[in-house]
């Protein structure tokens, strides 16, 4: 059993994976419920991907395990990363590559994880991360417009399919610049990279991908769990290697 633990900017992911199969996903809100998901399980390897809370400490959590690795900027990786500042680079962004690269790798590959920020990455055949792009999430242009006006209300996203154009109200007129807005730019990014790779594969994930996934069909796939997939798939290889 490979245990899988993602901490990111709101929620924690722990999943178990069976070679490449997942069987079993949990989210949780704090250390203290991660800590006692932890303990009941006995995984013989683990990695930890963190933006939040103290890796080491979760590893720690972690006992009788052949193999426990934490996701850094120094960790080898079954993928060529050439970007300029990769002690810049968010663990998040290099476990998608490492999906996407895992299920395309022949293919130039394009990963859209739609979570706090909506991230763009390339991954070129052969497995070469190049880097790509960074834009505010759904929640973030909620909160600026709410935070930055003196009117404007907070609020989040209503994921009403078809969404129309013409607003009638100040929250749908928000709904609708935000949601569309969002959209229309994935959707400009996807034809600009497509411009420059042939035979791009387009991937969906992250926290809000069910806000775009109809928006956006059949241009995509979808896979929610490509983070937890590719934080699987270093895992993979240093049990391998």
């Amino acid at each position: 059993m490979n245990l899988i633990i993602d901490s990111g900017n709101t929620r924690v992911k722990v999943a178990l994976f069976e070679n490449n199969k997942l069987i079993r996903k949990e989210i949780l809100q704090d250390a203290a419920a991660v800590k006692q998901l932890i303990q009941s399980i006995n995984p013989a390897h683990v990695i930890v991907s963190s933006v939040n809370l103290d890796a080491h400490q979760i590893i720690s959590w972690v006992e009788n395990s052949k193999t426990k690795i934490i996701l850094n900027a120094e960790l080898a990786l079954p993928i060529k990363v050439t970007y300029k500042t990769p002690h810049t680079l968010g663990v998040d962004r290099i476990a998608a590559a490492c999906g996407a690269y895992d299920m395309f790798p022949k293919n130039n590959c394009l990963v859209i994880d739609a979570g706090s920020c909506i991230t763009y990455e390339i991954v070129e055949s052969g497995g070469t991360y190049r880097g790509g792009a960074i834009s505010p999430g759904i929640s973030m242009r909620f909160n600026a417009m709410h935070k930055f006006t003196s009117r404007l209300p907070l609020l989040s996203a209503n994921n009403t399919t078809p969404l129309p154009m013409i607003g009638d109200s100040t929250d749908s007129c928000m709904q609708i610049g935000v949601i569309h807005g969002a959209t229309e730019e994935i959707k400009g990014m996807i034809s600009q990279y497509e411009s420059i790779y042939t035979d791009l594969k387009v991937i969906l994930c992250g926290g809000d991908y069910s806000l775009f996934e109809n928006r956006l069909k059949p241009a995509i796939f979808v896979t929610p769990d490509l983070v937890l997939c590719g934080l699987n798939r270093i895992l993979r290889y240093h049990v391998e290697n």
